[in-house]
């Protein structure tokens, strides 16, 4: 992702842009919103995991700038695919918003922007999991569109959050 790359503003005064490597610092202390006690990429790390980013097209990890500061933020992950016709297909993670700038439609604007770089990457489809049982947070979910209409599986490495 180009360092100049800019999505524009979304909800009212919302800028969406790449993280660069310069935004990692603040991004870090993002994730604390995520999950507080989760350990953090040390900065050597966190620069070489977002230049493995650009192995594949599409693929982002999306701030939201609210008064120069980053309040939101979503990884986007396109991922190369044998099946649907070669078409490739989408995950978000790491939807976050701090949590003094809830409720203001940052996180709905951030995933519908993961979503349309998806489509413009010719993605057949974008998927997204939640550990929350929350109705409100499955009810944000919905209402960006997304359905919950799979069983999902994984194995862990790492124990759930709580």
């Amino acid at each position: 992702m180009s360092a100049a790359l800019s999505y524009g503003k979304a909800a009212s005064s919302l800028e969406i842009k790449a993280v660069q490597a310069t935004d990692l610092p603040a991004l870090a202390a993002l994730y604390r919103h995520l999950n507080p006690s989760d350990a953090i990429a040390s900065p050597d790390e966190a620069e070489a995991i977002l230049e493995r980013f650009a192995a594949y097209p599409g693929s982002v990890v999306l701030g939201g700038w609210h008064d120069d500061q980053i309040v939101a933020s979503c990884t986007l992950v396109v991922i190369p695919n044998l099946t649907r016709g070669g078409m490739s297909y989408a995950l978000i993670e790491n939807v976050v918003t701090s949590a003094s700038h809830r409720k203001r439609g940052f996180g709905r604007a951030l995933l519908e922007r993961a979503v349309s770089i998806a489509w413009e990457h010719g993605c057949y489809k974008v998927m997204l999991l939640t550990g929350s049982t929350e109705p409100a947070t499955l009810a944000f979910y919905r209402g960006v569109g997304f359905e919950q209409n799979k069983t999902g599986f994984q194995i862990r490495r790492l124990p759930v959050r709580i």
